[in-house]
């Protein structure tokens, strides 16, 4: 599944290439990396990623590629497919990228995707002293419903039309 915005390019990541990933071995045909990538809190649910026989073919992680030049930027994934309507999601990008709105429009992206498959609401946590993901989830129309054991939490209801999510 390739999800493409103004600025970024969102594919999902195969089991092997989560591989690579994790091994820091890409392949010629896998997109240029950032220095920076992967980072370490991705490397845990990559692991986790290479190891499924059948991912699901939306509800999955994806590389987060800036689109003028193709060089991966971060990762993005869900915690499987919808549950009640309900998804959960996390996502991060390389030091290098941040604060240039790359996460907000990776997001936001991954939003609309989930609307159109079937997702009723988002969720994301993070945690209390990571402002900045705290801003990208606002800015991405999330709304903070707790906090509970140093961690932020957010959701966000979609519309019943999911083209409003475009």
């Amino acid at each position: 599944m390739i999800v493409t915005t103004e600025r970024l390019v969102l594919e999902s990541i195969s089991p092997a290439l989560a591989e690579r990933i994790v091994a820091g071995a890409p392949l010629p045909t896998d997109a240029a990396w950032h220095p920076g990538y992967p980072f370490a809190d991705e490397l845990v649910p990559l692991r986790g990623h290479a190891r499924v026989a059948e991912p699901d073919p939306i509800f999955t992680m994806y590389q987060v590629r800036t689109r003028d030049d193709g060089l991966a930027i971060g990762g993005l994934g869900f915690f499987g497919p919808p549950e009640d309507g309900r998804v959960e999601l996390g996502y991060g990008l390389v030091a290098a990228a941040r604060g240039r709105g790359y996460a907000t429009e990776a997001l936001r992206a991954a939003v609309g995707l989930a609307a159109r498959h079937g997702a009723r609401s988002v969720e994301a946590d993070t945690e209390e002293a990571n402002a900045a993901s705290q801003n990208v989830l606002r800015k991405a129309g999330f709304r903070e419903t707790h906090r509970d054991g140093g961690l932020v939490f957010f959701r966000l209801e979609l519309p019943e039309d999911p083209s409003a999510q475009d």
